[in-house]
């Protein structure tokens, strides 16, 4: 990153770490954007620069995630098998989420909390995951060479590579930490393709 980058960057974590203590100590719903930004010392404006609403900042990760996954499948090879692709861009989120800084880390456990604490906010995220999967299915789709709308094996491709996501992060329920989650993820990842046969998404 060049200098402006670097400090675009500070004060996006520097909001999201005020709010994400905020929240915890005094509740999602009764901490407001003024109070945001008062504990970093800037304006409204600023915050709306980096944030659309609170709702935009506490799923900010997961919309990197989804950004980070669709630049890995526009990146892979012509002829790599669907699936792979898919997997591949799992992969790729894995391996951000592997070079989580101590900082990185406890955001993420403080936004796992706040999930637990506000069923609103994990639904929310539910309905944001299924948007990205439709993203996910349109991408593949579009590497097959197929309508996402009326292809299920696009459908089936993207689902059983989340629902390998989905079996790491929630399974145990209470996670010892990132690292841990990530292992788990990259295990039920390759529980999966052992479990497919070789070439079941041509």
């Amino acid at each position: 990153m060049g200098l402006r980058e670097l400090k675009k960057e500070k004060t996006r974590l520097a909001l999201l770490d005020a709010a994400l203590d905020l929240f915890l100590e005094q509740g999602y719903d009764s901490t407001t954007v003024d109070q945001i930004v008062g504990a970093v010392d800037v304006s409204p404006r600023t915050f709306f620069r980096y944030f659309t609403s609170k709702d935009h900042l506490v799923h900010w990760y997961h919309d990197q995630g989804e950004e980070t996954m669709l630049e890995a499948l526009a990146a892979g090879a012509p002829d790599e098998p669907p699936f792979a692709s898919m997997t591949r861009a799992v992969r790729a989120l894995l391996r951000d989420m592997k070079g989580a800084t101590p900082a990185d880390t406890e955001r993420f456990l403080k936004l796992r909390r706040l999930m637990e604490a506000n069923p609103q906010l994990a639904d929310h995220a539910i309905g944001r995951s299924i948007e990205t999967e439709r993203r996910l299915i349109g991408a593949i789709a579009a590497l097959r060479g197929v309508d996402p709308v009326t292809d299920p094996l696009s459908h089936l491709i993207v689902t059983f590579a989340m629902a390998a996501m989905r079996v790491g992060f929630e399974c145990p329920a209470h996670q010892e930490g990132l690292q841990e989650m990530v292992r788990r993820i990259e295990e039920t990842l390759q529980l999966v393709e052992r479990s497919l046969r070789p070439g079941w998404d041509a």
